[in-house]
């Protein structure tokens, strides 16, 4: 019956609370025979912790609580920003939590979940994202979550947010952007009063953005056209764009996410040449 025990813990993300193990029909004598053992151990009395379980999931039981926000967006593949600090969601009347190098989320989110629920739900996850991070970081993730098909648009719309944040993300959510790093350019440029059309098809493929008619935006995000060959063809592609009349301009990670007055004051530059515009 241990071993049964090892594998539902394993199963449930490496962390159960025994009260949950008990609702599986497991003893009590069978907690402490695994525990003893070595092939489980407890922390705060009462979850029971898998070894293959990640030292995050653990600092969460270990506070009773579970991952939120960009913590278990990032564990769950989604586009997040960078973050130092883990993020962990307890219950509202949680008392004498230890906060060391760790965000607390207390809201509850729309989606009701039993406190000892160790995993949380995509879109608690992006509730707490939407009230945590700036609005263009929290675009990302949830446009993140949207071409991943973890959620879908209509749902996002049909939920009750209970959070002026989270129904302002829920309403921007589209599914143009190929990265998170395009989302923040996005709402950069929108914030800016600089109009933008997303993945306009010109000679042959889809351009990140287009100003205008003429000025054509590319992203270089942290992730994306890493391999020479991408590069190679990225770089044909421009060459052909410019035979065409139009003006590129790349931007890479950094400097979307850190020097965006540098960005927008290339772009600015460049509309006072008119180069957004065909000529007549």
């Amino acid at each position: 019956m241990s071993d049964a025990l090892v594998e539902f813990v394993r199963r449930r993300g490496g962390a159960a609370h025994t009260r949950t193990a008990r609702a599986a029909g497991f003893l009590p004598h069978a907690m402490v025979t695994a525990v003893r053992d070595g092939r489980l151990d407890r922390v705060r009395r009462s979850w029971l912790i898998h070894p293959d379980c990640t030292p995050s999931r653990r600092a969460a039981a270990a506070r009773s609580g579970r991952l939120t926000c960009v913590s278990a967006a990032a564990e769950q593949g989604l586009w997040v920003p960078s973050s130092g600090d883990l993020h962990i969601w307890v219950p509202p009347t949680a008392s004498r939590v230890d906060a060391t190098g760790v965000r607390l989320h207390r809201a509850i989110g729309p989606v009701p979940l039993a406190p000892i629920e160790p995993v949380e739900h995509i879109l608690n996850v992006l509730f707490h994202v939407a009230s945590c991070v700036p609005p263009a970081d929290a675009l990302a993730v949830w446009e993140s979550a949207l071409r991943r098909r973890m959620v879908h648009p209509d749902v996002l719309a049909r939920v009750v947010w209970r959070s002026p944040r989270a129904a302002r993300v829920a309403r921007a959510a589209g599914v143009l952007s190929d990265s998170g790093l395009e989302s923040h350019f996005c709402a950069l440029l929108a914030t800016a009063g600089i109009p933008l059309r997303q993945q306009v098809r010109i000679e042959g493929h889809d351009v990140d953005g287009l100003i205008g008619e003429r000025l054509v935006v590319q992203l270089d995000g942290f992730a994306f056209h890493s391999a020479a060959k991408d590069r190679r063809r990225d770089l044909d592609h421009d060459a052909r764009l410019v035979l065409r009349g139009y003006t590129v301009v790349r931007f890479d990670y950094a400097q979307v996410m850190f020097d965006s007055a540098t960005v927008l004051d290339r772009l600015r530059v460049a509309m006072a040449q008119g180069l957004h515009l065909a000529p007549r």
